[in-house]
């Protein structure tokens, strides 16, 4: 099959373009080249101004030249190409560029400035893109204040870079920056996939209003199995008998919403973390709609987060999706101990961020939080004073001593503290997890159990309530060697901190794409609004 076949994309024909051309050049440029043999003031010059991060590679190859052949130029060019494979914008590294820079340079073997230029400036764009691979091209940071989890500087492993560069294999290196889990290779794949579907021309829109129930007919439902199928629920497609007059076929009516189609509807909806119902109603139809554009998007978006998280992790910690609404317990012993957590919304967002689980406190009051404190108590307040008597609320100085609530001017209360006492009301429960951070976060229990419930669960104020967190506290104290009974010291009523023996790490990251165990990408409504301004920014050029 030809390229121009299969090569319809206007970033991909120019890479076609610009590989064709070095295939070209690489005869002339190979008879005019000695590979290699770079050396003297001008490379001493180069080398001197470079990076410490060029540095690095060069002192692993004694000073030796990479690119200097024109054939693993043309392997360079053709890796950086690829990098739409990753979510990465290819024309972020001027392959266009690096042509022309090879061309001058590689031509002329006298020039020993120009050669020794292009070396460095090739060596800064691969190490550009390896960096972008392995820890994101996006500074997380500068999109959101709402992150409180360091993306670790580059770890390239330079020699064993170099030694795939020697063999001429740039792809290899290119593979050594990956992130190499599980994670990422789903969603690699899971954009391929996507990819092609928009080549086969993405799936249809499904523009009926009225909800769609098992049971019933009509085109709707004929729509609704194409846009299954679309996505690989081949099960579901009707086969036209008009094809195959010779052979009796087994085909589904394509009209009726019959039990096959309502198990596809049910898988989507537990993919999309809607109630799976088997009915089509608006939140259903609503993530239906979603354009296949928009969800490359999305894949690409949460390919750049797990380059941001995706390192430096134990292989014990405790991990929360927020977007997911899903806590995972990552053990010692190698099970994993899964829960559903109810997070911040939307205008109070649970941050991201990586810190250590400290201490738990046991039967806990609850001072309000400032935030609460501004928008939700003190307009209570100000309207009726019994609000602090029915909510179990003490007016406390700020030093903690007990005042008078008829003393306090509510119109100002300064530095004024407002206290629950521990109990079954308690908002917190009877259990905290806790952990260092700025924004005053931790898991909790909590008396609101029915939450837990829903398939929605963006409700608190920031902390994260967990079902089944007496469970995890004792997992807690079991897997540190910590001596205590969760269950015993909840029933005296005594409220206490309990420090673990063993700190143990906690992550809180936002996913709105998870790959699940069967292969299948599992999309989430974008809570916070976060995933536009992230693929704005991977779209964003970069200064080289």
């Amino acid at each position: 099959m030809f390229a121009a076949d299969v090569c319809r994309t206007a970033r991909c024909r120019t890479a076609l373009a610009l590989g064709g051309w070095l295939m070209l050049a690489a005869p002339a440029l190979a008879q005019s080249e000695a590979p290699g043999a770079l050396s003297g003031e001008a490379w001493q010059t180069q080398l001197a101004d470079a990076s410490a991060r060029l540095s690095r590679l060069y002192q692993v190859r004694s000073e030796r030249p990479i690119w200097q052949d024109a054939q693993r130029v043309e392997a360079l060019v053709q890796a950086l190409g690829k990098l739409d494979a990753d979510g990465l914008v290819p024309e972020d590294y001027r392959p266009g560029e690096l042509q022309e820079k090879a061309r001058a340079a590689l031509a002329d073997p006298t020039n020993a400035e120009t050669r020794a230029r292009f070396e460095i400036h090739a060596s800064r764009t691969m190490l550009t893109a390896l960096t972008h691979l392995q820890r994101g091209k996006v500074d997380p940071q500068r999109l959101s204040s709402d992150w409180e989890l360091d993306v670790e500087s580059p770890d390239l492993d330079m020699a064993a870079i170099s030694q795939a560069l020697d063999k001429g294999n740039v792809e290899a290196a290119f593979d050594q920056a990956r992130p190499p889990f599980d994670p990422y290779q789903q969603l690699r794949e899971g954009l391929a996939h996507y990819r092609r579907i928009d080549r086969q021309g993405g799936w249809p829109t499904l523009e009926h209003e009225d909800v769609l129930r098992p049971g019933d007919s009509g085109e709707s439902v004929e729509r609704l199995r194409e846009r299954l199928a679309a996505i690989g629920n081949t099960e579901v497609a009707a086969a036209d008998a008009s094809f195959y007059p010779t052979i009796e076929l087994q085909a589904p009516d394509p009209h009726a919403y019959d039990d096959t189609l309502v198990e596809a509807v049910q898988r989507f909806q537990r993919h999309h973390l809607l109630a799976d119902d088997g009915i089509v109603g608006p939140r259903t139809l609503k993530a239906l709609n979603m354009s296949v554009d928009q969800r490359i998007d999305q894949i690409r978006a949460n390919m750049e987060r797990a380059r941001w998280l995706l390192h430096g992790l134990p292989e014990s910690f405790v991990l929360v999706d927020i977007a997911g609404y899903d806590l995972r317990y990552f053990r010692p012993n190698g099970e994993t101990w899964r829960s559903r957590v109810v997070v911040g919304q939307p205008y109070r967002r649970t941050p991201s961020m990586r810190s250590e689980i400290t201490h738990l406190t046991i039967n806990p009051t609850w001072t309000v939080p400032p935030t609460i404190m501004r928008e939700d108590v003190l307009p209570e307040v100000r309207r009726d004073l019994d609000y602090l008597q029915r909510q179990n609320l003490s007016v406390l100085s700020p030093s903690g001593e007990p005042l008078d609530p008829q003393s306090v001017d509510w119109s100002n209360p300064g530095g004024v503290m407002l206290r629950q006492q521990a109990g079954a009301g308690n908002p917190l429960g009877r259990m905290v997890v806790r952990f260092p951070n700025d924004q005053m976060i931790y898991l909790h229990d909590t008396p609101s159990r029915g939450q837990f419930a829903r398939s929605k669960r963006a409700l608190s104020s920031g902390c994260i309530r967990v079902e089944g967190v007496m469970e995890l506290a004792q997992l807690l104290f079991d897997d540190t060697g910590t001596q205590a009974d969760a269950s015993r010291l909840v029933a005296d009523g005594k409220t206490r901190n309990v420090l673990l023996d063993r700190h143990v790490p906690v992550v809180l990251h936002y996913w709105t794409v998870q790959p699940e165990p069967d292969g299948e990408l599992a999309f989430r409504p974008d809570i916070y609004e976060r995933d536009d301004d992230l693929v704005a920014a991977l779209d964003k050029p970069v200064a080289l």
